[in-house]
């Protein structure tokens, strides 16, 4: 007998109500659905803990996860426009027309709810499971970090028929709540003011419009149909900027592929739900030698990947191969396609929201459930392979293109052995040249990758050799952007990175292996120092992205000139602090200038002290703020069109002011 052809008993019936009544209470969002977990008074004592860090990525932090509850509302189906604006004093306001924060009393502080939201950490929908299914946010601590970090916050609430207000300072109740008026029929959502606490955020509390919008857009692509808008105050001409994308990661796979040439012209989509797990994919192939994958739970970014993404690269790898072998193209006798091998040229995006997200890794952002990795495999290899059975056309050329990486593969593997028969250096030994650090711990260790031997000697005698390591490079590495995997696996100076780091590479890339998290360019300050420099991180960003990502890749800013005259030293960085400084001696004695053209013109002590010492030296910090305008700009400026590359140097060729050739 079929399960709806069985009598229904009144145990059955009874099982029924109980079930509509907890789908009914889950619906349900009140003052009761706000649970406490912990106060918060640790917050502004231990910021870190909660935000990151106080530093410009803390600061940014704040306006995410207010944010993140509008975003909260738009997954629960309340919520349509987000709407995000820096203040012409520098603060920011975000707005939602979702159903607006409760305002009732809560339960367990005896307090308004809107109150509580804003004063105890872990006060909140998203912790007792019935206000909300799915939630974002890195940390979960929302709106009452942000307040303990704020100088001074006010919230608005529009509920029911009415205006609710109240305001803080330094995380503490500065005006009850009160109702301040009546809001116009059907009109809902909830508006937050605050201004970052300088005492809090002392490197800056300046917020960075392109990391804003670049955050903000991503988030409209990630939550398909949410609109979110953009305006900075702070500018006189200030303008409403929207991003409203109905394809959501659809759109996103576009997006990063403009410009290129793409295999088929519409991305594949792919979206389900299982086991509470909502799951959507996009992909789409382009005639390059790089494969660009982008994993999202919950809206996070998971740089490290996770079960998701390995749910979909397996099943990636197994379907193109099964396709191929189906076809006669890949052979049962024959090494199967490596996954490297079908994802070269690829992009996509996998974006699932999860109800209780498990992250692990380093810097928090590898998924870890493994419930996620069976659901994406099972719903990305359904839908794909009925792709490419249904576009025959473009499926061989997928395939093909799988053989051709394959080929590559091989004829590398072919080269790294002959090159280790003739040298009797294995890969996996640490290379000969590199000297490395005492120290095994990846958190103090630092990779110096120094332009010439001459510079490489000096760095290793003036080194902390605890903590530093140092890998001297000859001349110029080969330009990935327009390489072949064969290519660049044959190129010693690259397989020499590669090992040193212990990380992999490419699609193997495995960040938690990494053996340094500092790894510092130290190039000569000329033309040809900045080319190599460009072709260094041309090779982390495409082959080595989450180090990248992970923040670990810094540029070292050694010194241009030094000035003698009597005790008097220092080191100058630029011709207009050497002007400066020269106007302020007296003619006697005649200061000496030494011009430092590249590093091995310094000794081993004046390296340290410039260059290598923690206490003194001055590094860039290499951040990817804007995934598609990275990609863009090392497509442009290393790739083979020279048409993009002309434009771009006759363009930005007034800006240069001295050049050493």
């Amino acid at each position: 007998m079929n399960d709806e052809n069985k009598p229904t008993t009144s145990e059955d019936a009874e099982k029924e109500v109980e079930l509509e009544a907890k789908e009914e209470k889950a619906r349900e969002y009140d003052a009761s659905q706000i649970q406490v977990l912990e106060g918060l008074e640790a917050v502004r004592k231990r910021p870190g803990m909660y935000i990151g860090s106080t530093s410009s990525q803390g600061l940014h932090h704040l306006v995410w996860e207010i944010i993140d509850n509008g975003i909260d509302e738009a997954l629960a189906g309340f919520a349509s426009v987000i709407n995000v604006i820096v203040e012409p004093d520098n603060s920011v306001t975000v707005t939602d027309d979702g159903r607006g924060i409760p305002v009732g009393i809560q339960k367990k502080t005896k307090r308004p709810a809107l109150e509580t939201v804003f004063t105890i950490l872990h006060a909140g929908g998203k912790f007792g499971g019935g206000g909300y299914k799915v939630s974002g946010g890195l940390h979960g601590v929302g709106a009452s970090v942000v307040n303990a970090l704020s100088t001074e916050l006010d919230v608005t609430v529009t509920h029911e028929g009415k205006q609710y207000y109240m305001d803080f300072v330094r995380g503490k109740v500065n005006t009850e709540m009160k109702i301040i008026g009546d809001a116009p029929e059907h009109e809902h959502g909830t508006k937050v003011h605050f201004r970052p606490d300088p005492d809090i955020f002392t490197e800056t509390t300046v917020y960075d419009d392109q990391i804003l919008n670049t955050r903000i857009r991503e988030l409209a692509f990630l939550n398909k149909g949410l609109k979110l808008t953009f305006t900075d105050k702070r500018v006189a001409t200030a303008e409403r900027i929207e991003y409203h994308y109905v394809g959501g990661i659809k759109s996103y796979v576009e997006f990063l592929n403009e410009g290129k040439d793409v295999l088929f012209p519409t991305p594949i989509y792919v979206e389900g739900e299982q086991d509470g797990i909502t799951v959507e994919v996009a992909l789409q192939y382009t005639d390059d030698f790089h494969s660009n994958l982008m994993t999202f739970a919950n809206n996070i970014h998971t740089y490290e990947g996770g079960t998701h993404e390995a749910g979909f690269k397996a099943a990636l790898t197994r379907v193109v191969n099964d396709y191929g072998r189906k076809l006669g193209l890949v052979k049962e006798n024959e090494d199967k396609l490596s996954g490297d091998d079908v994802r070269e040229g690829m992009t996509a995006v996998v974006s699932i929201k999860h109800p209780d997200p498990q992250f692990e890794g380093q810097t928090k952002t590898k998924l870890g459930n493994s419930d996620a990795r069976s659901v994406t495999d099972k719903m990305f290899s359904e839908t794909f392979t009925k792709f490419l059975m249904e576009n025959p056309a473009t499926a061989r050329q997928v395939v093909e293109k799988g053989q051709l990486a394959a080929k590559a593969r091989l004829a590398a593997k072919h080269a790294r052995e002959v090159t280790r028969k003739k040298s009797g250096l294995e890969i996996s030994n640490l290379p000969g040249k590199l000297a490395d650090n005492s120290s095994k711990d990846p958190e103090i260790s630092e990779l110096f990758i120094v332009e010439g031997d001459s510079a490489g000697g000096s760095a290793k005698q003036g080194r902390s050799r605890l903590t530093q390591a140092i890998l001297p490079i000859r001349g110029k590495i080969l330009n990935v952007e327009k390489a072949s995997m064969e290519r660049i696996l044959a190129n010693e100076e690259i397989r020499t990175l590669f090992t040193a780091m212990g990380t992999g590479f490419g699609g193997d890339f495995d960040l938690s292996k990494a053996r340094y998290h500092k790894l510092i360019i130290m190039t000569d300050a000329d033309v040809d120092g900045a080319h190599i420099r460009t072709l260094l991180l041309t090779l982390f960003y495409r082959y080595m992205r989450p180090v990248v990502e992970a923040g670990y890749v810094y540029i070292a800013k050694p010194p241009l000139y030094q000035v003698r005259q009597g005790k008097f030293m220092r080191y100058i960085d630029s011709d207009e602090e050497l002007n400066e400084v020269m106007g302020q001696l007296s003619a006697s004695p005649k200061p000496v200038i030494q011009r430092y053209k590249g590093l091995g013109e310094m000794d081993a002590e004046q390296l340290w002290t410039t260059t290598m010492n923690p206490e003194n030296r001055r590094m860039d910090r290499v951040q990817v703020t804007d995934a598609k305008e990275a990609d863009s700009v090392f497509q442009m400026l290393m790739g083979d069109d020279v048409a993009p590359r002309r434009e771009f140097i006759e363009t930005n060729a007034k800006y240069t002011k001295n050049l050493d050739v």
